[in-house]
């Protein structure tokens, strides 16, 4: 049986700049373009028609799951990295910690970072728990990681749209806000509570982007995913820094990994991972290694970061993992991806076909020179299904 790994850039695809050039054209990746020569090359739509653009639909769909049948949220995928214990009729939803220019119901308060400056999970978990505490909130608040973090809201009735921040950032956002009261009236106190904490103005002090306020996105409700071992017939193991990774998984039944110093930003333990996956692979079929890198650098609109991840991604994690399974004799396949492109001009998701490279240590074939999304189109080759592409892989 061969070995099977895939190795995940969040959001590394993108769109040309003025020069006709996208992140993937510009880093020096020669591990993934030498493999781009011998593999299959192609895009695949990883977000089916009709459905929101985002990591959870479209890791999903790579890892297997259609998410038209399993999809029912993302923040519920990261209660159960959390360890959330959650109940049929019970409401989730992801709650950011992020910057504001101002008070959330001012009419000229503008998203001015979603990630709270990549705020530390400790710094969080001492201002979540302060909310949790003030709020009423004691068993319905959850710390997450970094920004991350959730509510759960029994016997919850649905609130209706809700706008991630990553997408309005700039924006005023007072057309963005919950026109669930409930959500709202927990917005407003919790601004009251966290522009002052101790936390912030320590940050306030050293420069830093304050935690002033939290966001709620990403309604859902319990998942329900097949077992990946009964699905597919592996058993598997799933390596990411970020809870909606990790929560996906937990429910398909994946051992979830965590290496130290493992963050979900540019500057990640990138080594840690790597080895992470090779030791893995030793008592597991199957392994997934996600990088957030790509993904944050492009909701920043920093090209260089972006570019810089990419290279990281190639070097540090590519190389040695093949390396590893090459050294090992046994055959495997290796496939190389992004969940969707996040663009660096807009700063969000969008659920354009990304492309792939997937090699196979026996079998040869003629690829592309370079792997990029220009390179990929040209092959003629789209897989419409991203919920196909493990058949691919196991065949």
């Amino acid at each position: 049986m061969h070995k099977i790994v895939v190795i995940l850039g969040d959001g590394m695809a993108d769109y040309p700049d003025e020069q006709g050039l996208t992140p993937l054209m510009q880093a020096d990746k020669p591990h993934i373009d030498a493999l781009a020569k011998v593999s299959e090359v192609g895009l695949c739509r990883t977000v089916p028609e009709g459905m929101k653009p985002g990591s959870d639909t479209a890791n999903l769909s790579v890892i297997g799951y259609d998410p038209k049948r399993y999809y029912t949220g993302r923040s519920p995928l990261e209660a159960l990295s959390i360890g959330i214990a959650l109940r049929d009729d019970d409401l989730t939803y992801r709650a950011n910690l992020v910057t504001l220019s101002g008070a959330p119901t001012d009419k000229d308060t503008t998203m001015v970072d979603y990630s709270a400056g990549e705020i530390s999970t400790a710094e969080a978990a001492e201002l979540i728990g302060c909310l949790a505490e003030k709020l009423g909130l004691d068993g319905c608040l959850y710390t997450g990681v970094s920004y991350r973090h959730c509510l759960v809201v029994p016997h919850g009735k649905p609130a209706g749209e809700l706008t991630p921040p990553h997408d309005i950032t700039g924006k005023a956002v007072a057309p963005y806000l919950p026109q669930d009261r409930r959500l709202l009236d927990l917005t407003e106190r919790a601004y009251a509570l966290l522009r002052d904490h101790p936390v912030n103005v320590k940050r306030r002090n050293a420069g830093k982007h304050t935690a002033d306020a939290l966001w709620f996105w990403g309604e859902g409700k319990k998942p329900m995913l097949d077992p990946f071992r009964e699905k597919f017939g592996l058993t598997g193991a799933v390596i990411s820094a970020v809870d909606l990774l990790k929560g996906i998984g937990i429910g398909a039944g994946l051992d979830s990994i965590d290496v130290e110093g493992a963050t979900g930003t540019l500057d990640t333990n990138y080594d840690g991972k790597a080895q992470a996956a090779i030791d893995a692979l030793q008592n597991h079929d199957y392994v997934y290694i996600h990088l957030e890198g790509p993904d944050e650098c492009g909701h920043q609109g920093d090209r260089s970061g972006k570019i810089t991840a990419i290279e990281r991604i190639d070097r540090r994690i590519v190389a040695p993992v093949k390396a590893a399974l090459d050294a090992g004799g046994a055959p495997y396949r290796m496939l190389v991806i992004p969940d969707h492109a996040t663009p660096l001009r807009l700063r969000t998701h969008v659920g354009d076909p990304v492309p792939y490279v997937l090699y196979d240590s026996e079998h040869a074939v003629e690829g592309v020179a370079t792997y990029n999304e220009q390179t990929a189109a040209a092959t003629g080759r789209t897989i419409p299904h991203g919920c196909d592409l493990i058949k691919r892989l196991i065949v």
